[in-house]
């Protein structure tokens, strides 16, 4: 049982998986979606590339977890299904892949039901719970997941929806409790320390729009190195999206405001 309350779809609140649908260019969202992520990339310019650049970090990690042998990815805060997402990307590097998709907004885990579907030597499942609720997203991930063996985790851009007071370092510490040594941490979230002003105006309007359980919350760069306390960071440590290992095409970016990094249990 879901120990937090699950949104229901609702036209007068923007969720932040529809508005980052809008950042993407997709058309599953509400006319309030469509306006906070309109005035909010409007106040801070660098939203839209940030957004897509962030879709990158993910490929080029999930990339990287699976060359060191990763097959299983708990990949939580899905989003609306998109180009190259965690089991693509995963699968097509060892197509016995398995992946479980954690998000709350019912919306999202129709899309993903319809649209995430695993090659026939892996397996997608995907949970409706909060990002909150370990116990449930672990307990229910256990289904299709061995956690007595490594799992790639991924909190890409979602905990910025969890406040300070609800302590997202600690529900980040508990997840990788359960999970086995040789498991990752993949982690992205906005930065409250990188073209600062723009990204406190687009994050205040952003959150005068949006339900009050999806309020965001930037954060600078010794907050985000916090999330990977007691594990072993890979080089090059918690840096912004572009510098994570890029590719011979990737071009360095350092005024998108968005922390990243990947580390490993032992």
């Amino acid at each position: 049982m879901n120990a937090y309350p699950l949104p229901t779809p609702h036209p007068t609140s923007a969720h932040p998986a529809r508005v980052y649908n809008v950042w993407l260019g997709g058309k599953d969202h509400y006319p309030v979606d469509q306006e906070a992520a309109e005035l909010a990339a409007t106040a801070n310019p660098t939203i839209v590339p940030s957004v897509r650049a962030n879709r990158a970090f993910l490929g080029r990690a999930v990339r990287h977890l699976a060359a060191a042998g990763i097959r299983q990815f708990l990949d939580i805060g899905t989003g609306i299904p998109a180009a190259d997402n965690t089991h693509e990307v995963a699968q097509r590097a060892a197509p016995e892949s398995r992946v479980v998709y954690v998000d709350n907004d019912p919306i999202v885990l129709t899309h993903a039901r319809a649209l995430l579907v695993s090659g026939p030597e892996g397996q997608t499942d995907y949970v409706q719970a909060d990002a909150r609720d370990v116990d449930t997203i672990l307990d229910e991930a256990a289904r299709i997941l061995d956690l007595d063996r490594p799992v790639g985790l991924l909190l890409v851009a979602i905990l910025q929806y969890v406040k300070d007071a609800e302590d997202p370092w600690d529900i980040t510490r508990r997840l990788l409790e359960r999970l086995a040594p040789g498991s990752y941490l993949v982690l992205s979230h906005p930065a409250a320390d990188v073209t600062a002003p723009e990204v406190a105006e687009s994050m205040r309007i952003y959150n005068e729009r949006a339900a009050g359980h999806a309020s965001a919350t930037p954060r600078g760069q010794k907050e985000v190195a916090r999330f990977f306390d007691g594990l072993e960071i890979l080089e090059p440590g918690v840096v912004t999206l572009t510098r994570w290992r890029p590719g011979p095409s990737d071009v360095p970016d350092d005024t998108l405001p968005m922390w990243c990094g990947v580390a490993r249990k032992a």
